[in-house]
């Protein structure tokens, strides 16, 4: 009888069997990224800061930050401890595409990866930080994807040795992921993420976007009947591939993204579209703060609001330009949605894009 119920466990639940939950508890990390006031951030919000972003030098792979950067990440962690004294802080690394193709040729060898590591580490603990998190979003071919693998292991294991050599914490690792574990027909290293990483932050947007798309749509929808590009099938994805449930944070953006529409009056999810949104507050690929969002365009243009609990999403409409965004339905949603699924937490791009910390206040009271 005991060997016949071991055996339906070992079929419904193998992540459970291979992959036992690690003592860790509900975890609430936020991006900041570099040029924003320090001072601004509610840490008191968030378990974890993320500080964003140091660079790789192109030529020796080592960790840098800019001349102009450096007075920000040296007091970050002073700064955000005054208002939450238990929050832990990391350094992000890397983000783009350049820095992808630096990242692709640092991990081909086993030099470049040691310059990488060991100086991540050194810069960790120069500037206090207590983790570092990898920004290697799209890893291009299956040579990437096994770079990486090696990669999160010798740099786990060079934590390992150098916590115990210096009597210090061991640093957290993490590391950006895309939405589903596949790019391109392409894995990433699944197995050596689980073994290695602290959690992976899931990037659960840009499913639509108005530089590339001509119609309105869903661009970090929850779920979407008619496509798998959507976050809940992304999760799935990967735990399907052999990753715990524990070890993935899903991504919240603060920000939402703008069309212009062809005719206003045809206003709803998937209208056509001529472009972007235009004007100072939006970026040329017609992104936008919520900040601005919700000051401009919902407080003093009066646009309404409207929720779509399909796809779990907000939008709102000001003549000619549509904004698909997270408002607070949207927010509370997907934060309940990652507890039922037994994920590590959620983690929010980019904390001062919040208003008045609306977003990051309904997230944490879910």
């Amino acid at each position: 009888m005991l060997s016949k119920l071991f055996m339906i466990l070992f079929y419904i639940f193998p992540s459970l069997i291979f992959h036992p939950a690690e003592a860790q508890s509900w975890v609430r990390p936020g991006y900041w990224l570099s040029g924003r006031d320090i001072s601004e951030i509610n840490s008191t919000l968030f378990t974890h800061l993320i500080c964003g972003r140091a660079d790789i030098n192109t030529s020796n792979y080592e960790i840098k930050i800019s001349d102009d950067d450096e007075h920000c990440f040296s007091g970050f962690m002073t700064t955000v401890k005054q208002k939450n004294p238990s929050i832990t802080t990391l350094l992000s690394i890397g983000g783009g595409n350049q820095d992808s193709m630096v990242l692709s040729l640092m991990a081909n060898s086993s030099v470049g990866r040691k310059s990488f590591i060991d100086s991540s580490i050194k810069m960790a603990r120069s500037y206090s930080f207590q983790g570092l998190d990898l920004s290697w979003v799209f890893p291009n071919t299956s040579s990437d994807m096994n770079n990486m693998a090696l990669l999160l292991e010798e740099w786990r294991v060079s934590a390992e040795s150098e916590a115990k050599g210096s009597s210090q914490p061991q640093l957290i690792l993490t590391a950006v992921a895309g939405f589903s574990p596949v790019i391109k027909n392409v894995s990433y290293p699944v197995d050596s993420m689980q073994k290695n990483l602290n959690w992976i932050n899931i990037v659960a947007q840009n499913y639509y976007d108005p530089s590339w798309v001509n119609i309105t749509g869903p661009r970090a929808a929850l779920h979407d009947p008619a496509s798998h590009i959507n976050t809940a099938d992304g999760i799935r994805a990967w735990i399907y591939r052999g990753l715990s449930a524990n070890k993935l944070v899903l991504g919240l953006p603060f920000f939402g993204s703008g069309w212009t529409l062809q005719n206003s009056q045809n206003n709803g999810i998937g209208a056509p579209v001529t472009g972007p949104a235009t004007g100072r507050l939006f970026t040329e690929k017609g992104n936008i703060p919520y900040k601005f969002i919700k000051q401009l365009f919902i407080q003093r243009y009066r646009a309404a609001v409207k929720y779509n609990s399909i796809y779990v999403m907000n939008y709102c409409v000001n003549g000619s330009t549509w904004i698909g965004f997270d408002g607070v339905e949207a927010v509370e949603t997907k934060v309940s949605y990652a507890k039922e699924m037994g994920l590590l937490g959620y983690y929010v791009l980019e904390v001062t894009d919040d208003d008045n910390w609306e977003l990051s206040l309904s997230a944490g009271r879910n």
